[in-house]
């Protein structure tokens, strides 16, 4: 009787042993789990190239690098075909999550994959774009970070660097709803400001300098919205700011250090990390619907000292 019961115990042991066992190996299972990421870029311009390096980086510094995550990159370089089939790809892979940077990418993937969850970036108006019904519950399984900044408050500012302006510049593509959104509220505000506006608009990269050119025989300083198309020609935007004397003022730090002279806005890689904080809640478990569509979280003085000297400012002016 006594042989039994030390068998029997001996059996117990080794079942709760591989009991353990079993748990120890499925915890190593999960934490060896190679996660998969989606990311479709829009374009390639500064703005959208440093929100997806955020992301990127605060999805590493949360321990998803090396063999532990799989990220396919597409950049559909401002084509809408490119952006179906691209879509339609990521769609195939199954992923964990998507990234899509900027209005265009975000509904063109959100059309072709409605059960990955997505994340978004680079969006000023996710209503109007009709990516999501309301921001505070997102239920098309998408939410994200918006890049709509204080457009009042940077045209106040233009006119704190620039007190003499009369006629404010504005450019975009009407093509891009999140221009079109912005547009509509910097006249506005311009008008509330005492200002004119003249205004531009541009169908690809090709046409910037030429309209940059006519706007600026038409403005005293320009003030330009988080435009892909325009944020992707502002070198030349900047050579016309500098030939014109005509300053620019833009809604985006990446504008500024490519072109602009100075502004009160959002970082695109802080923006991309705020992302990245977003989607590691959905590796983790939390559904997209309980995850409110947020704002960026801070803004920052970003200056050219270039344009700045060219335009008599000192640090002192753009910090006040």
């Amino acid at each position: 009787m006594m042989k039994l019961k030390h068998i029997a115990l001996g059996m117990a042991a080794v079942a709760v042993l591989a009991l353990a066992g079993c748990s120890s190996s499925a915890t190593a299972s999960t934490d060896n789990k190679t996660v998969k990421v989606g990311i479709l870029q829009l374009i390639n311009q500064t703005a959208l190239d440093d929100a997806r390096k955020g992301f990127e980086q605060e999805l590493a510094k949360a321990g998803y690098k090396g063999n532990k995550i799989k990220i396919d990159y597409v950049n559909a370089q401002g084509d809408q075909s490119n952006l179906q089939s691209m879509s339609q790809r990521l769609k195939q892979d199954n992923n964990d999550v998507n990234l899509a940077i900027a209005t265009p990418a975000v509904q063109a993937l959100m059309k072709a994959d409605k059960d990955t969850p997505m994340v978004f970036t680079a969006v000023t108006d996710p209503k109007s774009a009709g990516l999501v019904a309301d921001p505070s519950h997102p239920s098309a399984n998408a939410t994200g970070v918006t890049d709509m900044t204080d457009i009042k408050g940077q045209l106040e500012y233009l006119k704190q660097l620039f007190p003499k302006t009369k006629t404010v510049g504005m450019l975009y593509n009407a093509a891009e709803q999140n221009s079109v959104v912005q547009i509509k509220t910097a006249t506005k505000a311009a008008k509330q400001l005492g200002l004119k506006v003249a205004t531009a608009t541009v169908a690809s990269t090709n046409d910037v300098q030429s309209a940059t050119e006519t706007l600026a025989g038409k403005a005293d300083a320009m003030y330009l919205v988080t435009d892909n198309t325009v944020a992707a020609a502002m070198p030349t935007v900047g050579k016309i700011s500098l030939s014109k004397h005509v300053p620019v003022v833009c809604a985006a730090s990446t504008m500024v250090e490519d072109g602009g002279v100075a502004t009160k806005g959002i970082s695109y890689k802080e923006l991309g990390k705020q992302t990245a904080r977003m989607a590691i809640k959905i590796l983790k478990g939390k559904k997209v619907a309980n995850l409110p569509v947020e704002k960026p979280a801070k803004t920052t003085v970003v200056k050219n000292e270039k344009m700045m000297k060219a335009f008599g400012l000192t640090d002192a002016d753009v910090e006040k």
